[in-house]
């Protein structure tokens, strides 16, 4: 019987892929009105851009363990307590700046100026677009007394609590957050889905874990030999080395499942 359903957060409950597409199209519209050239070619340039400088740094290792991407850090501010994080918060403005301003340049543009200004424009646009998936409420309400739930997230505690500041009708909902960044390691880690465990009092055959992400929901789960439910809305090719317990395009699909694991 499943006592405790564990959430992920991002493209799971969050459409946290659609809010950094539509902060992209805002903010590269703008720019496009400023100079000569289309906004689709800036935003591959400054993705290119965001991902090479992502990786030079030498925070690259940590942003890895904990699960925080390059787009994530076009908007995050990290100011988290641990030495990395302050890190991360030393660097994270000049790579918000450089990401945009080398952009311009592959477009054929120095303006440094325009650059920061793109870059702080980013921001903005970002937390402007927060993106739920139309049935979220409706699943959650319909789980909420019936089931402990955990909300298990890779990310910077500041960040991923930023996220929810904006869709602050999600956190009401669990009974426990965990953010990887806290906790000190992310999925796909056995110990961070230990710890869940640990926190709810719940054994592993009475956990169900539902993600989006294959390389981390679903294999950090199987590693401690918990079901597990991929939600594949966009119908992604499966890894033959990584196998869901289940797998579904809808989270209204959850339900059938529970049943059948109560029947």
């Amino acid at each position: 019987m499943i006592r405790t359903i564990i959430f992920d957060l991002d493209d799971t409950l969050l459409w946290d892929a659609k809010s950094i597409a539509t902060a992209f199209r805002e903010t590269c519209e703008f720019a496009a009105e400023r100079f000569n050239m289309k906004s689709a070619d800036l935003e591959t340039a400054v993705r290119q851009s965001a991902r090479e400088l992502y990786a030079s740094y030498d925070t690259y290792a940590h942003t890895q363990l904990i699960g925080i991407n390059p787009f994530e850090g076009l908007w995050g501010m990290f100011d988290d307590p641990s030495e990395q994080f302050q890190r991360m918060k030393e660097i994270i403005p000049d790579y918000q700046r450089n990401a945009w301003k080398y952009g311009l340049a592959e477009l054929g543009i120095q303006d440094d100026e325009f650059g920061a200004e793109l870059a702080a424009r980013f921001i903005e646009e970002r937390k402007n677009a927060p993106f739920v998936y139309d049935e979220t409420f409706s699943v959650l309400d319909q789980l909420k007394g019936d089931y402990t739930l955990v909300l298990l997230t890779n990310g910077s505690p500041s960040l991923q609590r930023t996220k929810l500041e904006i869709t602050p009708e999600i956190a009401p909902y669990f009974d426990r957050i965990i953010i990887s960044g806290a906790f000190g390691i992310g999925k796909p880690d056995p110990s961070i889905f230990e710890h869940v465990l640990e926190e709810t009092g719940s054994s592993v055959d009475e956990a169900l874990m539902v993600g989006d992400n294959l390389l981390t929901d679903i294999l950090g789960s199987s590693k401690v030999g918990m079901r597990s439910v991929w939600i594949n809305r966009e119908e992604k090719s499966g890894n033959p080395d990584i196998q869901p317990t289940y797998e579904i395009s809808h989270l209204e699909e959850l339900f059938p499942i529970l049943d059948k694991i109560k029947g």
